[in-house]
């Protein structure tokens, strides 16, 4: 399994890099600035750092994005998710795109904690920047979408936790969040093992996922809420802040589909916008691929909910 686990990081990684020499990748990049590793908590870890990207020759000030990337709380980095670094900021947003820790070293709730302080980094910084911090953002994919929510959950309903202390009290407030591909329900392993149409390796890579994040499920349910929003949405009472427009997007090849139905479910239960699209034929992360019809598709999806949850982005990407 570990040796698996070592080929699917290898596999992801060179396909990430390698995409950026694809034409349609270019175009992607083309117009945007960067501003590579910047420290958002003390100490000098990798895992505290933060890359700044923002479309060229743009005037702010400017929406902001805070972006989590996925990979199963174990893999993968902010450089391997340039893309939607560059895609957000092609479309008008400052994107602060964010690393950190990662199982095995860190477990639930390190990579919430370090979220939050790097959302509470951005609240401080992003004006420097010149980010209008009243135009917010939160986005992610996979376990990045687990960790948006969660930062979400944490600012509309007042939680125990310290990290989610700092989250209530940076006062962020964003407009809307974007949870693609969500892996939002951890606690329970045992339901990706029961799906005997998902092939075996499929199944325990997923259950290790989620056993790496929350290793403990016992106990008080409510310690480890923030691990599973999903859960949290479908039997929270009404937020004491109002919940931001919610866009969601999934395919009907993803083996974690599920999680996202469910979560179109939950956000019924409340007044504020979402909207929740299932693509046919999509695999995990499908609108990462950038260069195929239907990654493209989704993004122009998620323009148009951006152009009514976002007053004044300046929709202008190419691809």
């Amino acid at each position: 399994m570990n040796a698996g686990g070592t080929a699917i990081r290898s596999a992801l990684t060179g396909l990430a890099y390698a995409g950026k020499l694809h034409p349609a990748s270019r175009s992607w990049i083309d117009g945007v600035d960067v501003e590579r590793n910047v420290p958002y908590r003390r100490g000098g870890d990798s895992a505290h750092l933060l890359d700044i990207y923002r479309p060229r020759g743009v005037e702010g000030p400017l929406p902001v994005m805070l972006y989590i990337h996925g990979g199963g709380f174990r893999i993968l980095s902010k450089d391997t998710h340039w893309m939607f670094g560059a895609g957000y900021a092609k479309r008008g947003f400052l994107v602060f795109n964010v690393n950190y820790r990662l199982a095995p070293r860190g477990v639930f709730p390190d990579q919430l904690v370090d979220v939050a302080m790097a959302l509470k980094w951005v609240m401080e910084h992003a004006e420097e920047y010149g980010g209008d911090l009243s135009r917010l953002v939160y986005g992610g994919e996979s376990a990045g979408a687990n960790l948006s929510l969660s930062l979400m959950i944490a600012g509309c309903w007042e939680r125990p936790e310290p990290y989610a202390g700092v989250v209530w009290e940076s006062g962020a407030k964003p407009m809307a969040v974007l949870p693609h591909c969500g892996m939002l329900q951890v606690s329970d392993a045992e339901r990706y093992l029961a799906k005997e149409k998902l092939p075996v390796w499929i199944r325990d890579r997923i259950a290790q996922v989620c056993r790496g994040y929350l290793p403990d499920v016992s106990g008080d349910p409510d310690r480890f809420a923030l691990a599973d929003p999903l859960v949290f949405l479908e039997k929270a009472d009404a937020p004491v802040r109002p919940l931001p427009a919610v866009f969601s997007v999934c395919g009907t090849a993803d083996p974690v589909l599920d999680d996202t139905r469910r979560l179109r479910e939950a956000l019924d239960r409340f007044d504020n916008e979402s909207e929740v699209l299932i693509y046919e034929g999509g695999i995990h992360a499908f609108h990462a691929f950038i260069w195929q019809a239907l990654a493209l598709r989704s993004w122009e999806d998620q323009d148009a909910f951006l152009a009514r949850a976002v007053p004044g982005l300046g929709l202008g990407a190419e691809g």
